[in-house]
């Protein structure tokens, strides 16, 4: 008669304790992996939102509130001609803009607003009036423009003013969202708080005068 030999449990030999610390390893290692690549593809998709947009000042990207865009809109109300956004970020304001009517155009220097910003003027049906270029504010002349938004920051607007100055005709109008210049007297106010937007038209601020062209009757010979 053969007898059933029954093996009780027994401590793990040495090999297989290897094995399972192996396994252990390798689990932590994908694990570890998994949670790096994660974080990586947060900080790559997300840190281009925050960190400053314009590099010779702390510009960061702070999204305009819905009354912002509503106050500027007023600004440019019976306002007609191309419009610029300096320092578009999301390209709120340049959308804005188009749906009233206007060409827009927006300068960011961070390539993936710029491309996010072209994505929700696809989006909305607006691409066709708006442009966003990928620039220093700094390096493009706003010449052509007779329609201004900035949203900026103190350190920036001192230097900015003196830039408009320079290249902006008489007919042009400059919104200024949040902080205003430090020497124009603003011609429209509205909002209060972080809300509050200031319109300078250049013909005021720079002393414009129109010109009128006196003419001599001829005399009869």
């Amino acid at each position: 008669m053969s007898k059933v030999v029954v093996k009780e449990n027994q401590p793990a030999g040495p090999q297989e304790v290897c094995e399972a610390g192996s396994r252990r390893r390798v689990w932590g290692l994908m694990v570890t992996a998994g949670v790096s690549g994660t974080l990586v593809a947060l900080y790559a998709v997300v840190t281009p939102f925050v960190t400053p947009a314009l590099r010779r000042v702390c510009l960061p990207f702070v999204p305009a509130t819905s009354t912002q865009i509503q106050n500027v809109l007023k600004m440019l109300e019976n306002r007609s001609g191309s419009l610029v956004d300096i320092g578009s970020g999301d390209g709120r304001i340049v959308i804005a803009a188009a749906k009233r009517g206007f060409k827009a155009v927006g300068y960011e220097l961070n390539p993936w607003l710029v491309w996010y910003s072209r994505y929700r003027a696809w989006r909305d049906g607006v691409h066709q009036n708006t442009k966003f270029y990928i620039s220093d504010l700094w390096k493009v002349s706003f010449s052509r423009y007779t329609n201004v938004v900035v949203f900026g920051v103190p350190q920036m607007m001192p230097e900015l003013e003196k830039k408009l100055e320079e290249e902006l005709e008489c007919n042009a109008r400059i919104i200024a969202c949040r902080f205003p210049f430090p020497c124009w007297v603003p011609d429209h106010t509205t909002g209060e708080g972080i809300d509050t937007v200031w319109a300078y038209d250049m013909k005021r601020s720079r002393g414009c005068e129109t010109k009128i062209l006196e003419i001599t009757p001829e005399t009869e010979l």
